[in-house]
């Protein structure tokens, strides 16, 4: 718990968590907003997210694993010089030229592969990153994040057949943050709520 409390509080300090209004990829509007991209300009703060993932990985069964495009990128690069793990990234837009592959790095039909991204919202960006893995032959079951936003997606994968492991929830964050004064009470109560409605539209939806 130590180690998360410094982690958070080091992901806070260069600014990876932002407060105000932010439309999400899933077109939702958030008064808060999780900019992990920041970490490559913060080589220890990298180092410490990438120890925290290592302690989810080394519990699970995996020959080797795969970023989600960008953010999870430089995390899994991290992580693959602790656990010496091979791993690939999936691709947002397919090539057209060269092997016009939709992933890249090497592999072999039948392999289990976990799947590590920053964070998750709703999930449905996970499922998009799957299916090329799984059309390719390799068997998913397993997925890493560092952030659950707490949104829904948790519950949207497992309907799906996939297992979520989130090192950090961002409710666990915003407790810490507003234990510390680092935000007003009035602000988490405002995050805390729409965390909530939005959940509930997400389930609604699904």
């Amino acid at each position: 718990m130590k180690n998360k409390k410094s982690l958070m509080l080091s992901l806070f300090k260069i600014g990876a968590i932002k407060f105000g209004s932010f439309k999400l990829k899933s077109g939702i509007l958030s008064p808060v907003y999780i900019d992990l991209r920041v970490l490559v300009s913060y080589p220890r703060v990298l180092k410490q997210v990438a120890k925290a993932y290592i302690l989810i990985l080394e519990r699970l069964k995996f020959d080797r694993m795969a970023a989600v495009p960008y953010t999870a990128i430089p995390i899994v690069a991290a992580v693959s010089f602790y656990n010496n793990k091979p791993w690939l990234y999936t691709r947002k837009e397919i090539k057209d030229y060269g092997t016009k592959r939709p992933f890249e790095g090497e592999y072999q039909k039948g392999e289990k592969v976990v799947l590590v991204d920053d964070m998750i919202t709703t999930g449905t960006s996970k499922i998009e990153a799957i299916e090329p893995l799984v059309k390719a032959g390799l068997i998913i079951q397993d997925i890493v994040v560092l952030f659950d936003r707490e949104q829904g997606g948790k519950e949207f994968l497992e309907k799906k057949g996939f297992k979520l492991h989130p090192v950090l929830t961002l409710r666990e964050w915003l407790d810490l943050l507003v234990k510390r004064k680092k935000i007003s009470k009035e602000k988490y109560q405002e995050v805390i709520n729409f965390l909530k409605k939005s959940k509930i539209k997400n389930q609604n939806a699904k």
